[in-house]
């Protein structure tokens, strides 16, 4: 019998791994590993690592405190490393155009109640409710969120980068 042994990736410690293609093209498989795509990014660009139709899963390095965020659907935000506080504040006027799809950035932080803040860490998840605003604050050495959201204009598409395209 042999040992299998598990390994939990980090920003500061992971391995590349890869597909093994039997019989077809590997540009029909998308692989990336999110924390080689993190360690490559700027703090809190969003760039795509999974998409299906309009749906994607963003890598974000988290470094440092982000710009406020809002969208007009639902989000979520995975912690694959890191301790993570997330800070949420119910806007006084609405910072989405209604069916706007994908996470906007806003400028400054907007006038309205603050909701308080969740910490979270590896294997945590936050919800980042439909017309609220939001703030990643990591103080601690950098992490890495997946974003659960749909694709929009701050998604950044890298594909031809970030993915394997050989055997």
């Amino acid at each position: 019998m042999s040992s299998q042994q598990t390994y939990f990736g980090s920003l500061e410690n992971f391995q590349k791994g890869g597909v093994e293609v039997i019989d077809d093209d590997p540009k029909h498989y998308a692989f990336s590993n999110v924390f080689e795509v993190a360690s490559k990014s700027k703090p809190y660009e969003k760039v795509a690592v999974g998409k299906n139709l309009k749906y994607v899963i963003e890598a974000v390095r988290a470094e440092g405190t982000s710009p406020w965020f809002a969208a007009a659907h639902d989000e979520a935000a995975l912690v694959m490393d890191g301790d993570i506080e997330v800070h949420y504040l119910k806007p006084d006027q609405p910072v989405v155009a209604e069916g706007k799809e994908g996470t906007v950035k806003l400028a400054a932080e907007p006038a309205g109640k603050k909701m308080g803040y969740v910490k979270v860490r590896r294997g945590h998840m936050a919800l980042l409710p439909k017309g609220s605003a939001y703030q990643f604050r990591n103080a601690g050495k950098p992490g890495v969120l997946l974003v659960q959201t749909i694709l929009g204009e701050n998604t950044v598409e890298k594909w031809a980068d970030i993915c394997q395209v050989k055997a």
